[in-house]
């Protein structure tokens, strides 16, 4: 008798048991608050029309995978992508090194993965170029810039102004320069303003409006590919240490599941077409995502409190 007693409790014990296992998982899974929609903004060089069909094809793999509606914000400039996700507007967003340390500060912005060869995140990374045009024989280094007219991308731009504005005071030491004198014309360039875009200065460049400019080493390679700049009318006259690579960001504030489930849409993301058109992997390449953290860019954050520019 005690034994029969015995042996239904802990039959009775198991099946409260697994009844509560059970009631635990559907409740971890109905736990993630999931957004109505979800926002990704994309920078001036990354909402263009050549690439509006690869950007839509991720965003309906995202709504098929995530059970989400997605929906782009083509920003005007970095700025705006910052502002729109401080706002709430904005959830995602391909920012650059910079961008992100500002939108990781301002708008509580977390990276998510960045893209990397054959997914070895120690090849997760870009440079920055300064070119000129091929036939433009007064400037064959970083050395021969002064007094030249010059058009940096867009002030929270890394390869587009960070990094080329720290590469010329480092080369023109005995100058005493300040990123501030290399923003107003006649201080150190003859002129200087701002292209909006690495496409924007790359074509300037290639057209002979401004005597030179940096490129981000993707967009060089994508738009001289791609035959939207010939590249024997320009050629590089610097290039710089490797950047962290640009991640892909998500507001800070959304569901911590919601953002695990996110990140590992991006990870096993496999598209192809994708990574070739709008990432910039070239043939016999295989660009995917990785994981990307914090930490990776507290170089670019120190130069920016450097700098003045976070």
């Amino acid at each position: 008798m005690l034994k029969k007693l015995l042996i239904m409790t802990i039959t009775a014990l198991t099946i409260v048991s697994v009844v509560g296992c059970s009631s635990q998982s559907k409740t971890s899974q109905s736990t993630v608050k999931k957004p109505d929609k979800i926002v990704i903004a994309y920078l001036p060089d990354e909402a263009t029309e050549k690439t509006a069909e690869y950007r839509q094809g991720l965003q309906k793999d995202m709504e098929k995978a995530l059970g989400v509606k997605v929906q782009e914000y083509l920003c005007s400039d970095y700025n705006a992508a910052i502002e729109g996700m401080k706002a709430g507007k904005v959830d995602i967003a391909d920012f650059g090194p910079l961008s992100y340390v500002q939108a990781h500060k301002r708008a509580k912005a977390v990276p998510l993965v960045v893209p990397a060869l054959d997914s070895d995140k120690s090849k997760a990374g870009y440079y920055s170029y300064i070119i000129t045009q091929a036939n433009n024989n007064s400037i064959n280094s970083i050395n021969d810039l002064k007094g030249k007219t010059f058009a940096f991308v867009d002030p929270d731009s890394t390869s587009g102004n960070l990094v080329p504005s720290k590469a010329i005071i480092d080369a023109n030491s005995g100058e005493n320069l300040t990123i501030d004198d290399l923003h107003a014309n006649g201080k150190f360039f003859k002129s200087v303003t701002y292209s909006g875009s690495h496409q924007n200065g790359l074509l300037s460049v290639a057209k002979g409006d401004i005597d030179a400019a940096p490129c981000a080493s993707d967009t060089f390679s994508i738009e001289t590919t791609n035959g939207q700049v010939d590249k024997n009318k320009v050629k590089i006259v610097y290039t710089s240490p490797i950047i962290p690579g640009s991640p892909v960001a998500i507001r800070g504030d959304l569901d911590p599941n919601f953002i695990k489930q996110v990140k590992n849409f991006y990870l096993k993301y496999n598209n192809d077409s994708y990574f070739k058109n709008f990432v910039g992997e070239k043939d016999g390449q295989k660009m995917r995502y990785v994981s990307a953290e914090d930490s990776d860019y507290k170089y670019i954050s120190d130069l920016a409190t450097k700098f003045g520019l976070n």
